[in-house]
């Protein structure tokens, strides 16, 4: 899926970003109109095709299977994971994340199995988008992109940069890779089945749901795990640091 995204011209990217839709709803969502137009497609999209194999690989693959996929996966993501703790100056979990990428590839057999869990080396979620976050650079407006759903524009370009080290999308033969992708993205949406059940039940308005979601764990991720408080109209207090202000 991500393969395709990467061949939309880069003038149609920054278009979006700096596009001023007039709007009087959430002063994060300045493209509000344009990202439910987008927001809608995908959806159609997800109906009329992903769902559905999402759901006939989640009944006919057994479960053995489907954790071995998701593990692989998992394991060709920690290269990234890796880059970033580098350039978030993390050494102690770069060392952790070097030696899980190590003993999965190894002993995990190229990480269909995740023996470096029970061996107290935790899975961690690093990517250059919340590299820049570390950085100081903020959100910018929040983002539907077409297949690849919700994002901002600081993580936008922070996924354009991922994929150049993706072990997955710079993979070739080119239709090995696009079958990688492929598998990946069903692999990824049928873990979210269940999830989606829940979503169908508790939210009014999907699109809100989700662009709240999907805000507030990027600044979860940013700040790993301790964000500071958000600064609101209501209050006078001044708007918290950046995370390139608030660490030595």
């Amino acid at each position: 899926m991500r393969a395709i995204f990467f061949k939309l011209p880069t003038v149609m990217l920054l278009s979006l970003a700096l596009l001023g839709c007039a709007t009087n709803g959430d002063p994060r969502d300045p493209l509000e109109p344009l990202n439910r137009g987008i927001y809608k497609f995908n959806d159609v999209v997800d109906k009329a095709v992903l769902k559905p194999v999402a759901t006939g690989y989640r009944d006919a693959m057994p479960d053995p299977v489907r954790t071995a996929v998701g593990n692989f996966f998992s394991n060709l993501d920690d290269v990234l994971v890796l880059l970033n703790d580098l350039l978030q100056f993390k050494p102690e979990q770069a060392a952790s994340d070097f030696s899980r990428l190590v003993w999965n590839t190894s002993v995990g057999i190229a990480g269909l199995i995740d023996v470096a869990t029970p061996m107290d080396l935790p899975k961690h979620n690093e990517d250059f988008g919340q590299t820049l976050g570390y950085w100081g650079i903020g959100d910018g407006p929040y983002l539907v992109l077409p297949f690849l759903g919700p994002s901002t524009l600081r993580d936008t370009v922070g996924t354009v940069v991922d994929v150049h080290f993706d072990p997955v999308a710079q993979h070739t033969p080119v239709a090995e890779r696009n079958s990688a992708i492929a598998i990946h993205a069903v692999d990824n949406r049928s873990r979210l089945l269940d999830a989606e059940e829940v979503l169908d039940e508790a939210a009014i308005d999907r699109y809100v749901f989700l662009r709240d979601a999907y805000l507030q764990r990027r600044r979860g991720l940013v700040y790993d795990g301790n964000p500071p408080r958000e600064k609101f109209e209501d209050y006078d207090e001044p708007a918290p640091s950046t995370p390139a202000e608030s660490r030595p």
